[in-house]
């Protein structure tokens, strides 16, 4: 068994969090992500504080917050950029590069049309496969 915690297979609870993510049931997610956060050390914080600042940015532009949904994909997007590429069995460097590709849309199409994103633009969580475990 590996010390690295990003090495870990995910528990349930972050399997959990991960269909509400690409369900979009991201204030839900948000609140599943919370509990995983508070207890978490490491580089597992900023892991799970990323995941959760995603999932209320997509929230956020839902409800047409422009202002909170642009810095939580900043502020989400850095945190996961502190970890390594895959964790916990997340492919959290696509999800950088998918966050990162959303607030330059929103930016350009700024706060008066940002309804008007695509619908293809919106991220969703890639689990990578593990060789005990497949890929979903």
């Amino acid at each position: 068994m590996t010390t690295d915690p990003c090495a870990q297979e995910p528990d349930q609870e972050l399997l959990f969090a991960i269909e509400q993510f690409n369900a979009g049931e991201w204030f839900q997610c948000h609140e599943t992500l919370e509990e995983l956060w508070v207890g978490a050390k490491g580089e597992l914080r900023p892991f799970y504080q990323g995941l959760l600042q995603l999932a209320v940015a997509l929230h956020h532009w839902r409800n047409g917050n422009f202002r909170g949904a642009v810095i939580l994909l900043e502020g989400g997007s850095g945190l996961l950029g502190q970890v390594p590429p895959v964790c916990l069995g997340v492919d959290a460097a696509a999800l950088v590069a998918r966050a990162r590709q959303l607030l330059q849309a929103l930016n350009e199409l700024g706060e008066e049309r940002m309804a008007k994103l695509p619908p293809e633009l919106i991220p969703t969580i890639a689990q990578v496969a593990s060789p005990s475990r497949p890929s979903r």
